[in-house]
């Protein structure tokens, strides 16, 4: 047909529908989507009169006849021509221009070429070779893309094309209808098969987009590669290597965010869940939900694939399965990694304590095990308590070390944590804000470094934003860090200087035997302690009349509120007590006394007015403490004129008395003692033989200097030194005179060491230091030593300190050079022998020298009786017994 009649509108059009054999081929053959189709032309006819023509739908065969026969025109042509001819003048000119300043670039680019240096050229060859590198890698990168970007292109485009054959396909197929010329059914069979190739072309672009997904990473990390080496290559670069670089970034990711590593598979599993669900979309005939599905189903189960069948579907789901497998494997591993962690925490202490009112222990030493029976003992009235310690060792060591101590525990319950007391979030997670107290430790070995620590450990707990609700009692080693602490602390902190309270005390026990068993029962909270509570049904009354008005306790001061809160200790008779004022006593707890009503109490005279004279002492000190010079200054304030104090160790006399003076001790004023100095070793007997041990009235026996690191070694010091001079002594003494009063003693044989050791001890006593709990009760059992002091009496003072502070005001009085101080009297200052009183006419008789009477020690008994009950009660005394006051100092 000719374009003339193909042009013109009257003429009439062929119609054209698929034949019987296209429609067999492409059952046959619908994989071949871009295939030729064949067409049959159906004869001319006239179609029916009732037929209304359909809306026209293009066809290739209907494509702009008219445009056909305009590019035909010789006319069109010629125009062609000459419109080319001149654009390629105008292309000709512009590009000899651009030639033109190429060629001047290129000049000057030459001159200056000339002028750089040789290393200025090889640096900008090195710049080019890297830069034609990268250009080459970036250049096959933007093919493979390109190339991948055509693919698709040509996907959809051909999709496209199916689609708008499908389109004609039906409108040709309601024509067909319309006709009577094609079954229904064959309709309904070409559009399944149509649908089908175009599902077809869906499930090829998913295939490739999968494939492409999952060979990406793979030129990623090559070029990743590439680059890294490029960069290593190069020396003159300092540059660090692009997978080092990613490396660091990602482990930082991982480390600063906790949930990175979880968010880190679920990103991972989501993209397997996806590439093998459009990898399954591609190889089956499932919809893309159920092929998701699926796929979900073997990243879940491996066992799931085993149902699949053809080639293509078992590979992507043996494939999908073993990263499932992987998956799960690293999921697994998270899991358990992290209850490990926690289990580790808990193991380790490092899990946060939620408690408050509790008693927090910081650091960790030999005077742990009495603080926490001390503690125990006070709070079995509340039924139990709370007591957190952390220190710097593993819980687990902790735990097993408290459950090695033989005491119990009372109900109260013991928390251990790892930790330092420097660090404030370590403070943090034993709720330091929240305790009622915190009790700080010194450190075993040297006195500075453990004071230094201290001292630290109190700046990080002033330090604490949410405040302190407790106070702070800390442990010293040195007398001299005691100022320092207190002016950091402030008025949170009670300073308890382990040092000094064990040298006081055993000045005191040396000048009177007996008081160090006194000392334990006061500071211990197994028997009577000091209280302080207020009774406002006491006020206006005067302080004679308090101290027989409370049947189980024994008043001893009071707390003046008009002064600031300030405890005067024996105060006067007169005193009146006013509102607000407490009273402090001594009980054996805070919830066993009361005070009752008055009693008739009749007041006696004194058998006289004794004046006891003092008597000059003797004492020999074995050994070196580093404070030396304030135990000196002590006995100086203490001992009456014309006594003497032998310093027996092995530190030169020279060095000595340079000590002495660095110390702060002036050696021309001292008033009442004179020093005699002697070098040799405590623990070698012929030493010790060169001294006249009979002779003495106290044997102090210290814990040196030397070996005050470890306890076991300044204790088995102690105790040869002990067992030496004892030996000596018994070998010097006459045997019958020691014997006549030591009949009580022990029941040792009297021709057995230890036997002759005790009877030796009538002449003199020994106050030994012990630093091990353990090494005082050997030596208490064995009774060789009269009176021996450890570091239990400063646990007992810590743990005192710790539930009332107000207690240390106490305390340091007590032990200060002046003031009030313990004594033991003897009964005859108060009574004449085999008279009968009551406990309250003695405390009113020693009213009258101005004492306090706290108790009592029966001539036959080995205990002295503090806060003794049946105060009314008369009974015989004997002037043998003797009296625990309280008393000022001469």
């Amino acid at each position: 047909m000719s374009l003339d009649s193909e042009s013109s509108p009257s003429s009439s059009r062929d119609w054209f529908f698929p034949s019987p054999s296209f429609i067999h081929s492409t059952s046959h053959h619908s994989r071949s989507a871009n295939y030729p189709r064949k067409f049959t032309t159906i004869p001319r006819h006239s179609p029916p009169s009732d037929w209304k023509k359909p809306h026209k739908t293009p066809t290739f065969r209907s494509v702009s006849s008219s445009s056909s026969a305009s590019y035909g025109d010789p006319n069109y042509g010629r125009l062609r021509r000459r419109v080319d001819f001149t654009l390629r003048s105008q292309r000709t000119s512009k590009h000899e221009e651009e030639v033109a300043v190429l060629e001047q670039k290129r000049g000057v680019s030459n001159a200056v070429s000339v002028e750089k240096t040789a290393s200025g050229e090889m640096g900008i060859r090195i710049a080019g070779q890297r830069f034609k590198i990268r250009w080459q890698m970036a250049f096959s990168i933007a093919v493979l893309i390109t190339a991948f970007g055509s693919l698709v292109h040509k996907n959809f485009s051909l999709h496209n094309q199916v689609i708008d054959l499908q389109d004609q396909i039906s409108a040709l197929n309601i024509r067909l209808q319309a006709c009577n010329l094609l079954d229904p059914l064959d309709t309904i069979s070409l559009l399944q098969e149509n649908d089908h190739l175009s599902r077809k072309g869906l499930k090829i672009l998913a295939l490739m987009v999968s494939i492409a997904l999952l060979s990406m990473p793979i030129f990623v990390f090559k070029y990743i590669d590439y680059i890294s080496k490029l960069r290593s290559s190069d020396n003159s670069s300092e540059k660090v290597a692009l997978n080092t670089q990613l490396e660091y970034r990602v482990d930082v990711f991982l480390s600063v965010h906790p949930y990175a590593k979880p968010l880190a598979l679920l990103v991972a599993t989501l993209m397997l869940i996806c590439l093998g669900g459009l990898a399954l979309f591609g190889v089956t005939d499932d919809s893309l939900a159920d092929c998701l599905w699926l796929s979900w189903t073997f990243v879940a189960d491996s066992g799931n694939h085993a149902s699949s069948e053809g080639m293509g579907p078992r590979l992507v789901s043996v494939s999908i399965s073993f990263g499932g497998m992987l998956i799960f494997a690293m999921m697994l591993g998270l899991v358990s990694d992290a209850i490990s962690e926690k289990f580790d925490s808990l193991r380790k202490g490092r899990s946060e304590v939620v408690e408050q009112n509790h008693t927090l222990i910081l650091g960790w030493s030999d005077k742990l095990g009495s603080l926490l029976n001390q503690l125990a003992i006070a709070n079995e009235s509340l039924g139990g308590g709370i007591v957190v310690v952390m220190a710097e060792r593993d819980k687990e060591e902790m735990e097993l070390d408290i459950a090695k101590m033989e005491f119990d525990f009372r109900g109260t319950s013991v928390i251990c944590r790892s930790g330092s007391p420097l660090i404030v979030a370590d403070l943090k997670k034993v709720s330091v804000s929240k305790a009622r107290a915190i009790i700080v430790l010194a450190e075993d070995g040297n006195a500075d470094q453990s004071d230094a620590r201290a001292l630290r450990t109190v700046l990080s707990l002033t330090g604490v934003k949410e405040g302190l609700r407790g106070h702070i009692v800390v442990e010293l080693s040195d007398l001299d860090n005691e100022v320092l602490v207190k002016l950091v602390g402030g008025e949170l902190v009670e300073t308890v200087v382990a040092h000094d309270v064990i040298g006081r005390l055993m000045i005191q026990c040396a000048r009177q035997p007996g008081l160090a068993q006194i000392w334990e029962d006061i500071l211990g909270f197994e028997n009577c302690e000091f209280y302080i509570k207020r009774w406002p049904q006491l006020d206006g009354m005067q302080f004679e009349d308090v101290l027989i008005s409370f049947p189980d306790a024994v008043p001893c001061g009071v707390k003046v509120a008009s002064r600031g809160g300030k405890i005067i200790l024996n105060p006067d008779d007169s005193y009146a007590l006013q509102e607000g004022d407490e009273v402090l006593v001594i009980a054996e707890d805070d919830d066993t006394y009361a005070p009752g009503a008055l009693p008739m109490v009749r007041r006696g005279n004194l058998p006289g007015d004794f004046i006891v004279p003092k008597s000059t002492e003797k004492i020999l000190l074995c050994g070196w403490r580093r404070d030396m010079e304030d135990i000196i200054m002590v006995l100086d304030a203490f001992l009456a004129p014309g006594s003497e104090l032998w310093m027996f160790n092995d530190v030169l006399e020279n060095e000595r008395e340079k000590k002495l003076i660095d110390g702060g001790l002036d050696i021309n004023r001292l008033t009442n003692i004179t020093l005699v100095n002697r070098e040799g070793n405590a623990v070698i007997r012929r030493h010790l033989e060169s001294l006249p041990l009979e002779s003495f009235d106290s044997i102090l026996i210290l814990a040196d200097e030397s070996v005050e690191d470890s306890a076991i070694q300044a204790d088995s010091r102690s105790l040869a030194t002990l067992l030496l001079i004892r030996d000596i002594q018994a070998k010097r003494l006459p045997y019958r005179e020691a014997m006549v009063t030591r009949g009580h003693r022990g029941s040792f044989s009297q021709g057995s060491w230890i036997g002759e050791m005790q009877q030796a001890s009538d002449r003199s006593v020994i106050i030994s230091e012990i630093l091990d709990p353990r090494t005082k009760n050997l030596l208490s059992m064995s009774k060789i030593s009269d009176y021996v002091l450890s570091n239990e009496l400063v646990s007992m003072a810590l743990a005192m300190v710790a539930e009332d502070r107000q207690i240390n005001d106490v305390l340091e009085e007590l032990f200060a050079e002046e003031g009030n101080e313990l004594h033991i009297q003897q009964a005859d200052l108060y009574l004449h022998e085999g008279e009968e009183l009551s406990f309250y006419e003695i405390i009113l008789r020693a009213r009258q020298r101005r004492e306090i009477v706290i108790g009592y020690r029966l001539a036959n008994a080995e205990r002295a009786v503090i806060n003794p009950p049946a105060k009314s009660e008369r009974r015989r005394w004997s002037e043998k017994d003797v009296f625990v006051v309280i008393t000022e100092k001469e």
